[in-house]
């Protein structure tokens, strides 16, 4: 069993094998299934064979013969396996037990967030012993969640899972304090006497519903996406969502770049042309307005898009806006329970605009990265969670395409 120190969310990534180079963590994560299943299903093993073959090489010796066949030929072998790719019977049996799987833990956290399990009922068990039992079934269905994982091919799954995965690694201090550690494989384990003898109080927070930013409600959220998914495919999304979607985007990620810019915060001049000390709060409230009506468009009408690449960056976003719930609620932003935005023009108008600049400058910027790859996935159909689009083209964070997104 690791310490709680040493698992992270390059832990998960390491265990999966997939790369450290990606440009974001959540790639990172998404990258952890697909690679793993093409080897063990002998795709690659198929293909290196059928190379040798097609150069005629005796592999005793690495000599080859004089008849030899196109490379384009084996590449076309290689494209094919990537597009129908052999499914065993592990496999197939492994995408079962993943599919009820996430309905099963999707109750189990559904349970833990009802106030009725920290209520006490006359006549029936204590609520320590309620929770108790809840949480023994949240670990036991997160557990084979997480190994069929391994073994899946439902890439849209599996990426929700691995999302899963990192927001348990991001609170795993504070599930620590109620008797549940990290193993190094990525399951969990219960120590039911820690439990018991924790604050029932403590695992209520933890699994707050009405919080969108407690560890149960992003573990709902990306639930909530898997078992919304329908298997392996990424495009599942209308033309008119991905257009609604690019078009909201591409507004959040060009409010936030404006909000993070010392151009908006410029003092207001007199008629002399001389600075004051003065901004210009109608244009700030005005483009802050706009980021938010944007910001609730593109949830609106991504928030069930099959595509790991959005659902990802989206996450992140949400993530990102919870930790600066507290700063932007001080001049009038606040986060709702659905996660959508709301601005109080009132409370803005009489809030200090040095305060929104720099709550912007970092939440913004960091904002507007996700929102244009929002913006680009949704436009390519790119899937993050293997990094092949549907037509078995390879797609490699960094390439041009990729970078001038930004």
């Amino acid at each position: 069993m690791s310490t709680l120190s040493s698992w992270s969310s390059n832990s998960i990534s390491a265990l999966f094998g997939s790369g450290s180079t990606s440009k974001s963590n959540s790639a990172d994560l998404y990258g952890m299934f697909t690679e793993r299943k093409s080897i063990q299903s002998g795709a690659y093993k198929q293909t290196l064979k059928a190379y040798y073959k097609s150069q005629g090489a005796d592999q005793t010796t690495g000599k080859t013969s004089g008849t030899t066949k196109k490379s384009t030929d084996v590449l076309s072998q290689i494209l094919d396996s990537k597009k129908n790719p052999t499914v065993s019977a592990k496999t197939q049996k492994a995408n079962s037990t993943l599919t009820t799987g996430l309905s099963s833990l999707k109750s189990s956290v559904s349970a833990l967030q009802s106030d009725s399990a920290y209520a006490n009922v006359s006549g029936s068990q204590s609520v320590q012993d309620k929770v108790g039992s809840l949480m023994k079934s949240f670990v036991s269905e997160y557990n084979n969640v997480v190994n069929a994982a391994k073994d899946s091919n439902l890439q849209s799954k599996t990426a929700n899972v691995a999302s899963m995965m990192r927001s348990t690694a991001t609170n795993a201090d504070k599930l620590a304090e109620i008797g549940v550690t990290v193993n190094s494989d990525g399951t969990l384990a219960l120590d039911e006497k820690a439990l018991k003898s924790a604050d029932v109080s403590k695992v209520q927070e933890l699994f707050s519903g009405s919080d969108i930013t407690s560890y149960g409600s992003m573990v709902a959220s990306r639930l909530g996406y898997a078992t919304g998914n329908s298997g392996t495919s990424s495009v599942a999304t209308t033309t008119a969502a991905k257009q609604d979607t690019n078009t909201s985007a591409a507004g959040v990620k060009a409010d936030a770049k404006a909000l993070s810019s010392a151009d908006l915060y410029a003092k207001v001049k007199d008629k002399d042309g001389k600075e004051t000390d003065q901004y210009d709060v109608a244009s700030i409230l005005s483009t802050v307005k706009s980021f938010a009506d944007n910001y609730n468009k593109m949830f609106d009408a991504a928030e069930s898009s099959t595509n790991s690449g959005v659902s990802a960056n989206l996450t992140r976003i949400k993530e990102t806006t919870a930790r600066s719930a507290d700063a932007l609620s001080q001049f009038g932003v606040t986060v709702g329970s659905n996660g959508r935005l709301s601005v109080n023009e009132d409370v803005f108008k009489n809030a200090d605009m040095a305060q929104v600049k720099s709550t912007f400058q970092d939440y913004g910027s960091s904002v507007a990265t996700s929102a244009s790859l929002v913006n680009y996935y949704m436009g390519t159909q790119a899937d993050a969670s293997n990094g092949y689009t549907s037509n078995a083209a390879y797609n490699l964070d960094g390439n041009s395409t990729y970078t001038t997104t930004m």
